[in-house]
C-alpha cells in the first residue's frame, strides 16, 4: 500500500505541474516557513520536506541496515562490501555512456557537464517500487538500501568537486559534537528517544552548513542506535518481560507507517512535480543531453551495479548474499535507474540553460519512468526467479 500511495502522489504531481494551475502547485512549495532557529535561515516548504522530513526516512533506512549489520546480511563484512562496489560501478558507467553520447552527439563541452545527472539513485522511489514486486528476498531489499546510501554519499562527493564551492570543514566539528552528545547519552543509558533529538538536530544542522546532505544525518543516527534488548538496564532483575525488544526494532516500528503514508507521499508531491514546458528537443545539444540520461539511467545503471560487484565476486574479493544471484542484481540495477529528484537537482545545478535544462529533466523523467517499469515488468514476469527458494518471502516494505 506504501508503494501505490507513493507512485499516486507523484502522478498528482506531474499532472498538476502540467496543468492550468502549475503556478498554484509551484507556488505552495515556495511558501518559506520561519522555525525561529538562529543557525537557521528561513527556508520553504520543499526544502523541509526534502531535508527535513526525509531525515526521518533516513534514520528508517539507517535503522535498518544497523539490524541487518548485526544479525543479518551484512553482518559478514565480504557481503556488506559488495553494495559499495555496486553504487561505484552504478556512477561510472552511466557518466561514461552519457558522455560517449555527447561526443557521438558531437555537442559542444558545456553539454558535457551534465555526466552526473545519470549518475544519481532515488532511493524513495526505488524502495517505493520494489515494494510492488511479489517475492523478493529480503537481502536484496537490504542491498537496494545500502547501495543507495553509497550512492546519495557519491553524489554529495561530486556535487561538491564539480558543482559546488565546496564542503565547509570547520562544519565538521558540530557534527562530531552531536555525535559526541549521542554516545554520551547512550553511555549514562538514557533510553527516552526525545533526549536524542538535541543532539541530532546539531548534526543535522552541521551537515547543513557543511554543505553535505543533511537527511544523512537519520543514516548516521540510525547505525549509532543500540540493538540490544537490554540497553538501558543495569541489572537483570530490571529486564522487561520476554517481548522486550531493542531500541533499533522498537524505533523501526514505530516510525514505519508515519514514513509509508506520510513523508513518502509528501516527498512525492513536492518533487515529482516536473514540468514540461518549453521542452524542444529538435536542436542537437538538448537532444544529446536528454538521450544521455536516458541511456546512462536505463543501460549504463544496470550494466555497472551489476558488473562491478560479479567482477569482484569472480575474482574471490566478495561474495553475494544468500537469496541474491544474477536475476537478482539485475533487478537491483534496473532499480538503480530510477534517479528522478537527486538528477533533478544536479541538472539544476548542470545548466543554466533553460532549453538543455528541460531536456535534462524529460530525460531523468523518461529514464526513470522505464526503469520503474522494467523492474515491475521483471518482477511480476518471474516473481519466483527472484526468490532462490521458490517459496513465498515476507519482506517488510515501507
Amino acid at each position: 500500500m506504501g508503494g501505490l500511495v507513493l507512485l499516486a502522489a507523484a502522478a498528482i504531481a506531474l499532472v498538476a505541474a502540467n496543468s492550468p494551475w502549475s503556478h498554484t502547485y509551484e507556488a505552495l512549495w515556495q511558501v518559506r516557513l520561519t522555525l525561529g532557529v538562529p543557525l537557521l535561515p528561513d527556508y520553504d516548504l520543499r526544502f523541509w520536506v526534502n531535508d527535513g522530513l526525509m531525515t526521518i526516512f533516513f534514520l528508517l533506512v539507517g535503522l535498518e541496515i544497523r539490524r541487518e549489520i548485526n544479525d543479518g546480511s551484512l553482518s559478514n563484512p565480504r557481503v556488506a562490501i559488495v553494495p559499495i562496489v555496486a553504487a561505484a560501478g552504478g556512477v561510472l558507467v552511466p557518466a561514461l555512456l552519457y558522455i560517449l553520447v555527447c561526443i557521438v552527439a558531437g555537442s559542444a563541452p558545456l553539454v558535457r557537464r551534465g555526466w552526473a545527472i545519470p549518475t544519481a539513485t532515488d532511493i524513495a522511489f526505488a524502495v517505493g517500487v520494489l515494494s510492488l514486486i511479489p517475492h523478493v528476498p529480503p537481502a536484496l531489499r537490504m542491498l537496494l538500501l545500502t547501495l543507495a546510501i553509497a550512492d546519495d554519499v557519491a553524489a554529495i562527493i561530486i556535487i561538491a568537486l564539480f558543482y559546488s564551492g565546496g564542503i565547509a570543514p570547520a562544519q565538521f566539528l558540530l557534527i562530531a559534537t552531536g555525535i559526541a552528545l549521542v554516545l554520551l547519552l547512550q553511555a549514562l543509558r538514557v533510553q527516552s528517544a526525545l533526549a536524542y533529538v538535541l543532539p541530532g538536530a546539531l548534526v543535522w544542522i552541521g551537515m547543513l552548513r557543511a554543505g553535505v546532505h543533511p537527511t544523512l544525518t537519520g543514516v548516521v543516527l540510525g547505525l549509532l542506535t543500540p540493538v540490544t534488548a537490554a540497553f538501558g538496564r543495569r541489572t537483570r532483575e530490571r529486564l522487561d518481560p520476554p517481548s522486550t525488544v531493542s531500541p533499533v526494532v522498537r524505533v523501526e516500528a514505530m516510525l514505519h507507517p508515519y514514513v509509508a503514508f506520510g513523508i513518502m507521499p509528501l516527498f512525492a508531491l513536492a518533487n515529482a512535480g516536473v514540468s514540461l514546458k518549453g521542452l524542444d528537443l529538435r536542436a542537437g545539444a538538448p537532444l544529446a543531453v536528454g538521450g544521455g540520461i536516458v541511456v546512462g539511467l536505463v543501460l549504463g545503471k544496470p550494466i555497472g551495479i551489476m558488473l562491478a560487484p560479479l567482477a569482484a565476486v569472480r575474482l574471490k574479493l566478495l561474495e553475494l548474499p544468500g537469496g541474491v544471484r544474477c536475476r537478482q542484481l539485475a533487478l537491483l540495477g534496473i532499480l538503480g535507474g530510477i534517479g528522478f529528484t537527486m538528477s533533478i537537482f544536479i541538472a539544476n545545478l548542470a545548466f543554466e540553460d533553460w532549453r538543455l535544462l528541460a531536456a535534462a529533466k524529460f530525460g531523468v523523467l523518461v529514464g526513470s519512468a522505464l526503469a520503474a517499469t522494467f523492474a515491475l515488468t521483471l518482477g511480476w514476469w518471474a516473481p519466483r526467479r527472484l526468490s532462490s527458494s521458490g517459496q513465498r518471502t515476507v519482506v517488510r516494505r515501507f
